[in-house]
């Protein structure tokens, strides 16, 4: 048993500073700032079953989804990367509102007749608590406990399905508790708190896709000026050897 609960310590160990949930409640701050108190508790119970669902699927199935469909984790980090920059690029700048004509208003009261949008599963499971790094991180574990497992079988059985539960809960709870924050500091603060926390969240999702970019480029570069060193060291020999004599 204690190895059960040894193994459940260190899984939540690594994969929560990937999730990171209190990212996912600063999206979910400027996102769900127009829902009532239902609708916020819906999409945060549906956004923990997603992760739930997510982290499952990357555990027992990610490196087969993966070569099935022809996915890289470079691809699939400038692919969240772009998400959650075209999210928070919409947060930071919103829509100016319309004014307050009986056009209006008219129109307005059509929007609220509609379905809220569905955040749950992207952006809030998915890029932003289950993210390329989790995935990947989950995947490359998932290989290692299985050819060189540390903890015994039963414990490699039942410790993922217990610590991805642990996961969607923590996250959940701290989705429920953004009510307490918008009921505390009002809609102006959740504006002003959801625009700074954004800009935490935007700058390492867009250096993302930016240093995969500029690492190929040098990668590219350095593999050109290699060459052509080569070629200036063996061009004088090749001169010499067609030099007539």
């Amino acid at each position: 048993m204690m190895d059960l609960f040894k193994a459940i310590g260190l899984g939540l160990v690594v994969i929560l500073p990937l999730a990171n949930p209190l990212t996912t409640v600063a999206l979910f701050l400027g996102l769900a700032g127009n829902m009532n108190n239902a609708e916020r508790n819906r999409q945060s119970l549906m956004a923990s079953v997603y992760v739930f669902a997510i982290l499952m699927v990357a555990w027992y199935a990610g490196q087969v989804v993966m070569n099935t469909f022809g996915i890289s984790i470079p691809g699939l980090r400038i692919a969240g990367g772009l998400i959650v920059a075209f999210i928070g690029f919409r947060m930071l700048f919103p829509q100016q509102k319309a004014h307050d004509s009986m056009e209006a208003k008219l129109k307005s009261e059509e929007l609220e007749d509609e379905p809220t949008a569905n955040i749950a599963f992207v952006p809030l499971a998915m890029p932003s608590t289950a993210g390329p790094g989790t995935i990947a991180m989950i995947i490359s574990s998932a290989s290692t406990v299985k050819h060189g497992a540390s903890f015994p079988d039963w414990v490699v059985l039942v410790a993922p399905p217990i610590i991805f539960a642990l996961v969607g809960i923590i996250l959940w709870g701290c989705l429920r508790s953004s009510g307490a924050i918008m009921r505390l500091v009002g809609k102006g603060g959740i504006e002003a708190i959801s625009r700074l926390m954004v800009i935490v969240v935007l700058i390492p999702d867009v250096k993302k896709p930016a240093d995969l970019t500029t690492g190929r480029f040098f990668l590219a570069a350095r593999s050109g000026v290699m060459r052509l060193l080569i070629f200036q060291r063996h061009r004088p020999a090749a001169e010499n050897h067609h030099r007539p004599h």
